[in-house]
C-alpha cells in the first residue's frame, strides 16, 4: 500500500526557474519605472505647446509691484493679445484710450494664432496702429527659419503708417529650461539670425520684447543689438526698472497682465506721433 506524506513538497525545477525569471524581471523593471513617472508628472505640469504668451513667465520670475505712477512725459497706451484673449472687443478699447495693438502671429515653427485674423484686423479696422509678434523657441529651429515663418503668417510689414514692425519675444521657456539649452554665446548668435533674416525680409529692424534679468541670464548682457533694434521692456512695477545692455530707453514698456478688458496693457514711449513715425520707419 502506497504511503503519503503530509507536511512537506517538492519543487519542480522548472516552477524556480520561473519564479527567478520574474524576480529578475522586477527588480530590472523597478528602476525604469521610477525613472519614468517624474518625466511623465513634469510633462504634465507644461503648458500645452503653442500657448506661450508674451510676459508670461514674468510674474514667476521677475514679481509685480504697483501700477506705473503718473507721469508728464507723453506716452500712448497699447496692448498685446494672442489666442488667450479669442475675439477682442476693439471697440471697447478703442473708447479707453488704447491707440496701438500687437497681436500673436506665431510661435516658433509650428504654431499659428487661430484669433490673428480678428485680432490683427479688428484693431486695425477701429483706427489702431498695430503689429505682429512672434514669441521665440530657440531650442526647435534656427532663428532664421523662424523668422520666415513669421513673416509667412502674419509679421509682416507695410509702409501704411498703420503696420508697426514685427517683435521677437524672446523670454522665459514655460516649456522647459529658461534658456532653451543654449549658452550666451548661442543664445546671442540665434537672435541675430533672427534679426538679420527679418530685415531681409521686411526691411524692418524688428522690435525686442524681453526683460532685463532674462536678458541677463541668457545672452550675458549682451548690448550689441540696441544700435538698431527697438527695445519693448517686460516689468509689472511703478517704473522700467534697469534696461539690458545697450539701450538707453525703452521704445514700449509691458506693465500690467491685468489691465482692463484684455489684462496686458503697455506704454509707448512718446504720443501718439511717435507711435507712427515707428510705423512708417
Amino acid at each position: 500500500m502506497p504511503v503519503h506524506r503530509s507536511g512537506t513538497s517538492r519543487t519542480s525545477p522548472v516552477s524556480t526557474a520561473g519564479s527567478l525569471l520574474t524576480a529578475f524581471a522586477l527588480l530590472f523593471a523597478a528602476p525604469a519605472l521610477l525613472f519614468i513617472a517624474p518625466a511623465a508628472s513634469d510633462a504634465a505640469d507644461r503648458p500645452e505647446r503653442g500657448s506661450a504668451r508674451m510676459g508670461q513667465g514674468v510674474v514667476a520670475h521677475d514679481g509685480q509691484g504697483g501700477i506705473p505712477r503718473d507721469s508728464r512725459a507723453a506716452q500712448t497706451e497699447g496692448v498685446d493679445v494672442s489666442s488667450h484673449q479669442g475675439n477682442v472687443n476693439w471697440a471697447s478699447l478703442w473708447t479707453s484710450g488704447v491707440k496701438w495693438a500687437y497681436v500673436k502671429a506665431s510661435e516658433g515653427n509650428y504654431y499659428t494664432n487661430p484669433y490673428f485674423g480678428q485680432q490683427y484686423n479688428g484693431s486695425y479696422n477701429v483706427g489702431m496702429i498695430r503689429g505682429a509678434y512672434h514669441f521665440a523657441t530657440p531650442n526647435d529651429s534656427s532663428g532664421a527659419n523662424q523668422a520666415h515663418y513669421f513673416v509667412d503668417h502674419g509679421g509682416g510689414w507695410s509702409r501704411d503708417g498703420k503696420t508697426l514692425p514685427g517683435v521677437l519675444d524672446i523670454e522665459w521657456n514655460p516649456y522647459g529650461a529658461q534658456c532653451y539649452g543654449k549658452t550666451q554665446s548661442a543664445m546671442v548668435a540665434w537672435i541675430r539670425d533672427f534679426l538679420t533674416t527679418y530685415r531681409a525680409r521686411t526691411g524692418r529692424d524688428a522690435v525686442i520684447y524681453t526683460a532685463t534679468s532674462w536678458w541677463k541670464d541668457c545672452t550675458g548682457n549682451y548690448s550689441g543689438f540696441g544700435a538698431s533694434s527697438p527695445l519693448w521692456i517686460a516689468r509689472y512695477n511703478t517704473t522700467p526698472g534697469e534696461l539690458p545692455a545697450g539701450w538707453g530707453y525703452q521704445t514700449m514698456w509691458q506693465y500690467t497682465s491685468t489691465g482692463p478688458i484684455v489684462g496686458d496693457h503697455n506704454k509707448f514711449n512718446g504720443a501718439l506721433d511717435r507711435v507712427v513715425a515707428l510705423a512708417n520707419g
